[in-house]
């Protein structure tokens, strides 16, 4: 039997999609009409972005799964029937790219780049950065993109120590889980890195008590999500010294407003929401394989939990 797919991302990113979710059921051998129209009673499967055109799931009676080109969910969950297989995007793509940037922004900070560019003053100033061996550095959030991030830091020299709601067990990687763990994971952190979903659990997990934890001077990367930082806080310890600097890439409110005292403020550096995202590519492979395991009857690849928020 034919299984009906319909692509319900953006609609200026079908033409991408198309051709290479063809190719990709095609060498999977799966029976599939894939489309970016369809009689909701007919679908079996919505490749779903929340900017795309479905917001209503009541008239898809058939449905199997619904497969996301989001890694983050909290947008997606309370849109998408309880009950209703939910999978999240997580591909090569996106990871590889978020762990390109992690750790050229760590480097920034190790080698001390800004101080370097900003100090083209004449004045010769020959002191050279520590060794990665000599740097800790604390990964907050162990999934797919923060592991990966871990051990390429790890992989580099550096002392690097991660935390999660759940403990685990990764090479190279100093592991810590829980209210005791986040504070030895924050204790020696002189670059921290936020990559833990956006869920009420995760919400200002970087607070005036978190940060005090960290050492004088610590450094913030959050490619994650916006809520995990509380604003008001980092920027009273910005302020106040006990953080160096902070680079932000995520925020609670996108775009960032231009009244927003982080645009203005000496030590915060803001990218806009970029430091990666779904490659079409790599996407397609993931979506495939899962439309060829739901057909087969296989548990589904990133299948999001309900009671965890991701």
């Amino acid at each position: 039997m034919t299984a009906n797919v319909l692509f319900a991302g953006r609609p200026d990113a079908w033409p991408a999609y198309e051709p290479l979710l063809k190719t990709e059921l095609s060498r999977l051998a799966v029976d599939a009409d894939l489309r970016n129209e369809f009689p909701p009673e007919d679908v079996d499967y919505i490749v779903y972005a929340p900017s795309g055109p479905v917001s209503d799931f009541t008239a898809f009676t058939r449905l199997k799964a619904v497969l996301s080109l989001w890694a983050g969910v909290e947008k997606i969950v309370p849109v998408v029937p309880a009950g209703m297989p939910l999978t999240r995007m997580v591909d090569a793509g996106l990871e590889r790219g978020m762990t390109e940037w992690v750790v050229g922004h760590t480097l920034r900070y190790h080698l001390g780049m800004d101080t370097h560019i900003l100090r083209q003053n004449g004045r010769w100033e020959p002191k050279a950065p520590p060794l990665a061996k000599d740097r800790n550095v604390t990964v907050m959030g162990l999934g797919a993109l923060g592991t990966a991030s871990a051990l390429a830091l790890a992989a580099l020299g550096f002392q690097v120590s991660g935390w999660s709601r759940t403990q685990k067990e990764i090479a190279g990687v100093t592991c810590h889980s829980g209210a005791d763990g986040l504070k030895a994971a924050l204790a020696h952190a002189e670059i921290v890195i936020l990559l833990l979903p956006d869920t009420p659990a995760t919400e200002n997990t970087l607070n005036a008590d978190t940060l005090a934890l960290l050492p004088a001077g610590a450094k913030i990367i959050n490619p994650g999500r916006g809520p995990l930082i509380d604003d008001d806080a980092l920027l009273t310890a910005l302020d106040n010294g006990q953080i160096g600097h902070a680079t932000l890439d995520v925020f609670r409110v996108e775009p960032l407003p231009p009244e927003h005292p982080y645009w203005a403020h000496p030590n915060v550096t803001v990218t806009p929401h970029i430091a990666s995202e779904t490659r079409e590519s790599t996407a397609a492979e993931v979506i495939a394989e899962n439309i060829r395991r739901g057909e087969a009857g296989e548990p589904l690849l990133h299948l999001v939990d309900r009671s965890l928020g991701y």
